[in-house]
């Protein structure tokens, strides 16, 4: 799918001003911002790989623990990087 994020300027606030330095989370964050600009909740989806520059999705360490812990938490739809 492809967004016309070319023309925008999207910010990403993360709660309690934590940071992110782990790479499993640009899924996620790919996943917000479409959820946003097409207006389509994702509910029980959650998203686990680095997203690359060009959009292709790399598998990141520990995916398996993710999952099961996604799992855990209630997530039905669990999007990762093919292994």
């Amino acid at each position: 799918c492809r967004l016309p994020v070319d023309t925008m300027d999207i910010f990403v606030n993360v709660a309690g001003g934590l940071k992110l330095s782990d790479p499993a989370a640009d899924l996620g964050i790919c996943l917000a911002v479409y959820s946003s600009l097409k207006n389509v909740p994702l509910k029980k989806t959650i998203g686990i790989a680095e997203v690359g520059l060009l959009g292709e999705l790399r598998s990141i360490n520990m995916l398996e623990k993710r999952i099961k812990q996604a799992k855990k938490l209630g997530f039905k739809n669990i999007i990762t990087a093919k292994t």
